[in-house]
């Protein structure tokens, strides 16, 4: 034995040296990171070399932008921070639009860009932009890596970032030299950021004026946002509006926070919003925000919206607050710790004049549509959608009137059931939603309702679900239009159809060409039939409906105009 040894005594553990790729992908797993989606370049080959032995799943998109609205599906299915990758210059600026996306609606992200050699930036490198710069405005927060020893550090803030406080997309750019430079990996720690501080709980002198507010009120609405949804505060939504005895809208992304089939439930409400729920904001007193933002298409004309109401806001953005409408209680905190407190201190009042009032709104004022000629109504098919599935299916849809009617004639009981962009209107989130919804969710019933010039967009990301052999379903509501597009041309601009109609390839055949199953339906009594078939198929299935091409979404708030002043009310009366 050497004399330099002590016997019994273990040698002291030794520094792990590790190349800043393995870092990458080790801290990634550490923070449960189970699919990644992305596109690989020149720049991040070291970081793909070390995921080809990863413990992850990895998707490869037909585009980078198809990549980051899979991982937003994702992150909206699962409530889990959705993850993509991406090479530098090109690479990273096909994300802008994903991002975009999910700033405006508050989804978790955490997207990895490569970059050129730090010794080459600002030289006008080959693929090289500047990163950060370009979408510091699209993001929560967004860094470049200079010093590998910060790397796990900064993968580990920006999860936390993400997914803390209001929700969004956080990026890292990582100049390919970090990715190959070694340093010691430093094991998992507590995140501290001094300066970026999240209140979860609400105030009580706050809460008690909100639940004194509530008891003495007597026509009262709650106004769910997706906030609801991303705080998972469904349950606590419903034993509150149980307790109190309250009527409940919800806001386009709010759909399924609040099960639409229960009799509290005044649907959407907004520019394409029921009747019912419209009316009921504009003539109650008290209005109770939660989880939403009072944008412009929920509120239409700001100064008349809600006037006769005192309003509550609860929201964990304290920026939020007052930004677009006056609020006379905030409560500043997270959804799901303020409705249960709310709860306990809220008292239940029977408002029989009130409900009695709704019920006469809603029988009214349904959602309508003319099903009495031959042609396929795009309602009907979403109608027949909703029966098959029995209302269960996880629906993801496009941008544009398709997306109306999925909101308003899909019947929505559960969160994270409707996956669609809000905030931006991104055309072409449809079908790459639904795939990373689908490998969210192996076994659900996943749908794109997606509209032809919507479905353009992305619609090579097929050959993506074929790839990875994903029964997504694509039910196409095709009237060879840009169809809001169209329908505010004919409002508007004299049905002046200036540069609105579009040559469409067969998509049936098209999808048969991907490896997909292909049906073309231009007959209403063969639409039961076809959506059968649809939902049968084992693999990627997409359904070609020749709609009505100029069929409209009704009620609608125009531009400029009051919540209550809809139009098409008089078409719905003639239906009645």
């Amino acid at each position: 034995m050497s004399k330099n040894s002590t016997s019994g005594d273990s040698a002291a553990p030794q520094p792990i040296i590790k190349q800043g790729s393995q870092i990458i992908v080790d801290t990634l797993v550490e923070q449960g990171v189970e699919i990644i989606f992305g596109y690989l370049g020149g720049v991040v080959l070291p970081l793909f070399d070390k995921l080809y032995d990863a413990p992850i799943k990895f998707i490869i998109p037909r585009h980078e932008q198809g990549g980051c609205h899979m991982a937003d599906g994702y992150a909206r299915a699962t409530g889990k921070v959705g993850v993509v990758v991406a090479t530098s210059g090109p690479g990273a600026t096909n994300l802008v639009t994903g991002l975009a996306t999910a700033m405006m609606d508050s989804i978790p992200l955490v997207a990895i860009t490569g970059q050129v050699r730090t010794d080459l930036i600002g030289n006008d490198a080959f693929q090289e932009a500047d990163t950060t710069g370009i979408t510091r405005p699209v993001t929560k927060h967004n860094v470049i890596v200079k010093d590998v020893r910060d790397l796990a550090r900064t993968i580990r803030e920006a999860f936390y970032i993400a997914s803390s406080g209001r929700p969004g997309p956080v990026l890292i750019d990582i100049p390919v030299d970090m990715q190959i430079a070694e340093c010691v990996h430093e094991p998992p720690s507590h995140v501290k950021l001094p300066g970026y501080k999240v209140r979860t709980k609400g105030h009580a002198k706050q809460i008690a004026m909100a639940a004194a507010a509530i008891n003495v009120s007597k026509r009262p609405v709650v106004y769910a946002g997706g906030g609801v949804i991303i705080s998972n505060a469904s349950d606590e939504l419903r034993k509150f509006a149980e307790k109190a005895h309250l009527p409940v809208t919800t806001t386009f992304l709010g759909l399924g926070a609040y099960d639409q089939n229960r009799p509290e439930s005044l649907d959407m409400l907004g520019m394409h919003g029921s009747a019912y729920a419209n009316y009921a904001v504009q003539e109650s007193d008290l209005l109770i925000a939660v989880g939403s933002r009072f944008e412009d298409r929920v509120t239409g004309k700001l100064k008349t919206f809600a006037s006769k109401a005192k309003i509550i806001h609860i929201d964990i953005d304290p920026a939020s607050i007052s930004k677009n409408v006056h609020v006379h209680i905030p409560v500043v905190g997270d959804a799901k710790a303020i409705l249960s407190d709310l709860t306990k201190a809220v008292e239940y009042r029977d408002r029989t004049e009130w409900f009695d009032q709704i019920a006469t709104w809603k029988e009214k004022y349904p959602f309508r549509y003319d099903d009495k000629g031959a042609e396929i109504k795009p309602q009907y098919v979403i109608e027949e959608l909703c029966r098959l599935t029995k209302g269960e299916a996880l629906i993801a849809t496009g941008v544009g009137q398709h997306q109306m009617w999925a909101a308003q004639f899909y019947r929505y009981s559960h969160p994270r059931q409707f996956i669609s962009s809000g905030g931006l209107g991104t055309m072409g989130f449809g079908l790459p939603a639904a795939i990373g919804a689908q490998l969210a969710c192996p076994d659900a019933t996943v749908i794109d309702i997606d509209g032809d010039s919507s479905f353009n967009m992305t619609l090579t990301e097929l050959s993506t679900a074929v790839q990875y052999k994903l029964p997504i379903k694509i039910c196409l509501l095709n009237n060879g239009y840009m169809g809001m597009v169209r329908q505010w041309q004919e409002l508007f601009y004299g049905k002046r159809y200036s540069c609105s109609s579009l040559e469409n390839p067969d998509f049936a055949k098209l999808a048969d060409a991907f490896g997909a199953v292909g049906i073309s339906v231009d007959k209403k009594e063969d639409v039961a039939a076809a959506l059968e078939k649809m939902l049968a198929e084992t693999g990627p299935c997409l359904v070609d409906f020749k709609v009505a091409r100029e069929e409209n979404v009704w009620p609608m708030v125009a531009s400029g105009k009051s919540l209550h002043e809809m139009d098409g009310l008089d078409i719905f009366e003639s239906m009645a």
